[in-house]
């Protein structure tokens, strides 16, 4: 039951999430590629439709209109929202995206209680909901999987354990999956990289910062072994924790895991294992029940090396102890109260909150993992009127003249180069709403009784369906998120953009809203997807998802420099007191955000066809598209969420998501007045001119 850190960021360039777990039929009207060819013109398309402002549009009683925009943009869109505005006990953060998805949350439910009787997700819901009969079974299932632990004899069945785990609670050392091969992007590769940290990342185990955290683990160990007959618990516990530090110092760091050239080590099975002996790789494979494979890629491959290594040295009974915990915390949320308690104690200094999500709310997030396109099949009908999708196809088009426009306009870009852009640009598929077909679940055996043996088999059921792409050709119309999710991403070396039904709602996007608003919001949303093909590792993929070195040198340089300039501004930024913004970890994620306020800018003007915009309560259509834009990002974060999100996450903090990019904008300086008097502004000449 393992998700490979490094593969789910080879799969998806981009997620939107703000550390969450942040992916996105009528007449379509696509941008033509004939239409984006260098040196060529086409009309842009104009959304139409009623504008509502308000309900549908800009709130602007979120405004603080005693700050000044210039010295702090955020506070002045935001603010007085911020006063007002309390966490959740349950919730590390508050936001555009939590409401919005505790909305869909909402239809979610209705859709799944009011489901005729015997349907696999009524199922699922109704035995998560049993709290009865759960308590009743205990820890009885979970302590028949910890007796097949028990039952390994040797590091040989232990490696094929390991592999076994794909497919049911467990974990590994090493996780595996197929995705597009690096080389070959047509076809499905197996990608391989570490695993096995208790904890959400290695900083967790070594800095002073995270003490708290530490100990927290330490006794949520100790609770766990307690709980299911282990002898000493609290040394048992030592010993996973000291196991598990052995680990976290092998591991690569953050910043470069995402680095496609560090991660693109192609080896065969025979290879890795002269490559990282130590581990019987043909048992972990027969596990995994993989073949002899030509290619793996190995992703942080010295890290692996060294794993093996470990495992090699590490005793039996410490590899037993620590295959229990972690058997045991990933079947936590199914068992009794006793076991999703002692987790929640544990997980709650990770975040900062202080109550456990609504158990309805857990139960339709369950749902959404296990059977997500069966019930989003079922939203789509209810909440996606099709003249969302009329116009999200609209405002993707006019987004994609506007990126070409900019390619072809960028002065520090090669002719060769922008000619190859603009060909990656052509060919990346666009995806609204939902998938082409919804995946089928009929062969899934859900009960009405038990709880633990339907995660058992959804377990099962969804991992066999990942890995059965294995060798396979590429599937690029498969989603990576489900349709009623609030996210969008960019595939990565599959060249695409999915935007689910979930997002394309307020105040992302309302198929009727001012154009203003629909551009800062949803368009921005769009653009930095699209932007994501060119940023400073999507620009290593070339037209056909191969990780190909198409840019010129000099241009690689000339690029280089503009990405300093703009990481050295992240870098001032302290988040909360000693934790800074990562420029590394976030430079993709910083620099689509800025391309894609500069390119819905740009559409936003296209569309007014030379017209100018109208004025709305006072506002010009561009203050009313940068209003939008700081809105959708407005949030509060307890300091606990937002030390684990400048650790571990690519994404920068809400706040810097809003001011940081608006400094390097030329039409927001002019929009709102902001001179050098004013504590956001920066020269003209120490602006990113990246797009």
């Amino acid at each position: 039951m393992y998700r490979n850190r490094i593969l789910a960021r080879a799969k998806a360039t981009s997620a939107l999430a703000l550390g969450l777990a942040f992916a996105l039929p009528a007449v379509s009207v696509h941008a033509e590629p004939s239409a984006m060819a260098d040196g060529a013109s086409a009309d842009v398309i104009v959304v139409t439709g009623q504008a509502k402002i308000g309900e549908y549009g800009l709130d602007l009683t979120t405004r603080d209109l005693n700050a000044d925009p210039g010295d702090d943009f955020e506070r002045y869109a935001s603010g007085a929202w911020i006063d007002r505005t309390e966490i959740p006990g349950d919730r590390p953060s508050v936001g555009s995206f939590y409401n919005l998805r505790e909305d869909v949350t909402s239809q979610v439910n209705g859709l799944i209680t009011e489901a005729p009787a015997g349907t696999q997700h009524g199922a699922l819901y109704k035995t998560f909901m049993d709290e009865k009969a759960i308590e009743k079974a205990g820890i009885a299932p979970l302590k028949r999987d910890l007796a097949k632990v028990d039952a390994i004899a040797d590091k040989v069945e232990f490696a094929r354990f390991m592999g076994s785990t794909y497919e049911k609670f467990g974990g590994t050392l090493f996780g595996s999956g197929p995705y597009a091969d690096p080389d070959d992007p047509t076809m499905n590769t197996l990608w391989l990289g570490s695993a096995g940290l208790g904890l959400p990342e290695k900083d967790y185990y070594f800095n002073a910062k995270f003490a708290s955290q530490r100990g927290a683990y330490l006794d949520y160990l100790e609770r766990t072994f307690r709980a299911i007959g282990v002898a000493e618990p609290r040394a048992a516990a030592s010993k996973v924790i000291t196991f598990e530090t052995y680990l976290a110092e092998l591991n690569w760091d953050n910043e470069k895991t995402r680095d496609i050239d560090k991660i693109n080590n192609p080896m065969s099975t025979a290879e890795l294992a002269a490559y990282a002996p130590g581990v019987d790789w043909g048992a972990f494979f027969e596990g995994n029940n993989i073949p002899e494979q030509k290619r793996i890629i190995v992703t942080d491959n010295t890290a692996v090396k060294a794993i093996a290594a470990l495992y090699e040295k590490t005793d039996l009974d410490t590899l037993k102890l620590w295959q229990k915990a972690r058997i045991s915390d990933q079947a936590s949320p199914y068992l009794n109260k006793k076991m999703v308690d002692s987790k929640f104690a544990f997980t709650s200094t990770l975040s900062g909150v202080s109550e456990q999500r609504a158990r309805w709310k857990r139960a339709v997030d369950l749902i959404d993992g296990q059977l997500g396109e069966l019930v989003g099949e079922a939203y789509v009908a209810e909440y996606f009127p099709k003249i969302a999708k009329t116009r999200m196809d609209e405002l993707v088009g006019n987004l994609k003249l506007a990126m070409a426009d900019r390619i072809r306009g960028n002065e520090w870009m090669s002719s060769d180069t922008k000619a190859a852009a603009i060909e990656k640009l052509q060919k990346m598929d666009v995806m609204v709403g939902y998938p082409k077909e919804f995946r089928d679940y009929s062969q899934l055996p859900i009960n009405s009784t038990s709880l633990y043996d339907n995660m058992v088999a959804a377990t099962k059921f969804n991992a066999d369906y990942a890995m059965s792409d294995l060798g396979k050709p590429v599937d690029r119309s498969k989603w990576g998120m489900n349709p009623q999710t609030v996210n969008a991403y960019n595939g990565g070396l599959e060249n695409k953009m999915v935007f689910p039904a979930g997002i394309l709602q307020p105040p992302f996007f309302d198929a009727y809203a001012d154009p203003a608003v629909n551009y800062g919001a949803i368009g921005v949303v769009i653009g930095h997807e699209i932007s994501h093909g060119f940023d400073d590792q999507g620009r290593k993929i070339d037209a056909n998802g191969a990780v190909r070195d198409w840019w010129t040198a000099e241009d690689n340089e000339r690029f280089k420099v503009e990405a300093k300039k703009f990481g050295d501004q992240y870098a001032k930024f302290e988040v909360v007191p000693g934790a800074f913004i990562n420029p590394d970890l976030t430079m993709g994620e910083n620099i689509a955000d800025l391309a894609g306020v500069l390119v819905a800018l740009d559409a936003y003007h296209k569309s007014l066809n030379g017209q100018e915009a109208p004025v709305i309560d006072g506002l010009t259509g561009d203050q009313r598209f940068f209003l939008a834009y700081a809105q959708v990002w407005r949030a509060k974060a307890r300091e606990d969420a937002l030390r684990n999100q400048v650790t571990t996450d690519p994404h920068s903090p809400a706040r810097y998501r809003t001011i940081a990019p608006l400094r390097n904008v030329d039409a927001w300086y002019e929009a709102f007045g902001i001179t050098p008097d004013d504590d956001m502004y920066i020269a003209p000449e120490d602006r990113a001119r990246i797009w």
